[in-house]
C-alpha cells in the first residue's frame, strides 16, 4: 500500500507539469471533493441522535455556568 506521503509526492511532481489551466481545473476539482468530504463528516455526526440538540443547548447555556478545565483537571 502506497503512504500518504508517497502520495503527496506523486502529486507535487505531477502539478510541476501541468498547464496554469489545468492547474485551475485540479484545483476546482479538489476543492469540491473537500466540501463533499466536509459535508460527509457533517451528515456523519447529524446522524448521532440527539446532537444537534445538545449542541443548541451547550450554545445557551450560559458562561457562566461553566468551569475552567484546570479547575477540574489540575494535573494537565
Amino acid at each position: 500500500m502506497i503512504s500518504v506521503a508517497e502520495l503527496q509526492q506523486q502529486l507535487n511532481d505531477l502539478l510541476q507539469q501541468l498547464s496554469p489551466e489545468r492547474l485551475r481545473v485540479l484545483t476546482d476539482f479538489a476543492a469540491y471533493l473537500a466540501n463533499a468530504e466536509s459535508e460527509a463528516a457533517t451528515q456523519e455526526l447529524l446522524a448521532i441522535p440527539g446532537l444537534l440538540e445538545r449542541v443548541k443547548q451547550n450554545q445557551v447555556t450560559p458562561k457562566a455556568e461553566y468551569t475552567a478545565w484546570r479547575t477540574l483537571r489540575s494535573d494537565v
